[in-house]
């Protein structure tokens, strides 16, 4: 039964890939990647042949029915984000949602995922965290989206780009107060980083170092400490 597989991919090292990826990346018809030239480098490296095609946030819902109906005539497509998981903040959600409609069998293939790498290496809670993904460019709708999860116990996730970080740590310090949080930026990749402190000590250091790659940023949910009048929680693990 032809399907759609849904690969995560390195995201960074290429080493970060499953053996059942390399292999199902050269067995199916056809992949669909959100840039072709960018996972091109990924199957050069496996000497993986298979054509690509594109699909991103702009041609998703054009190029879906194409997709299914190539499928529905008995091929195997596997769906590739520039790297992690499809449709984690990658495109490949509306794709993904169209084949369930047209009862069509859809297989993950679990890997690499920046919020769970992340995670399991902040030092915060994580028996819950809340994955918030990215916050609106916009200073009102980000501000409000930040607000709207204060009160949030489990470990906070967002993603971020270098060139919003700063306006993102800024508002989540002022409406969150000085919890502490972890930075992850690069992950993987030769220039990883990891920095740790509360959101003010993110913040001073970012504005001491210019922000480079993408980040990770996790922020300790709402504890019950007194000292912070409620607003946040002063960097303990209180509710862990």
């Amino acid at each position: 039964m032809s399907a759609l597989y849904i690969v995560s991919t390195p995201i960074g090292n290429l080493e970060d890939i499953t053996y059942r990826a390399v292999r199902m990346l050269g067995e199916v018809d056809i992949i669909a990647a959100e840039d072709t030239r960018h996972t091109r480098k990924l199957l050069d490296k496996y000497g993986i042949r298979t054509p690509t095609t594109s699909l991103h946030s702009h041609n998703e819902r054009g190029k879906s029915d194409s997709l299914l109906q190539r499928i529905e005539d008995g091929q195997d497509i596997a769906l590739v984000s520039d790297g992690g998981t499809p449709g984690i903040s990658d495109p490949g959600s509306r794709l993904i949602r169209a084949a369930i409609e047209r009862d069509i069998r859809v297989v993950p293939l679990p890997g690499a995922c920046a919020c769970i790498a992340a995670a399991s290496v902040a030092g915060l809670p994580t028996a819950e965290f809340y994955y918030a993904g990215f916050c609106s460019p916009k200073s009102g709708r980000r501000r409000r989206r930040i607000e709207s999860l204060r009160d949030i116990e489990a470990t906070l996730v967002f993603y971020e780009s270098p060139h919003r970080v700063l306006k993102f740590l800024a508002d989540a310090e002022e409406l969150l107060g000085p919890r502490q949080s972890v930075a992850a930026r690069e992950l993987t990749k030769i220039y990883e980083e990891l920095v740790r402190g509360t959101l003010t000590e993110l913040r001073a250091r970012f504005e001491q170092t210019a922000p480079r790659g993408e980040f990770t940023i996790l922020i300790h949910g709402r504890t019950d400490d007194k000292a912070d009048g409620g607003s946040g929680n002063t960097g303990g693990d209180a509710g862990a």
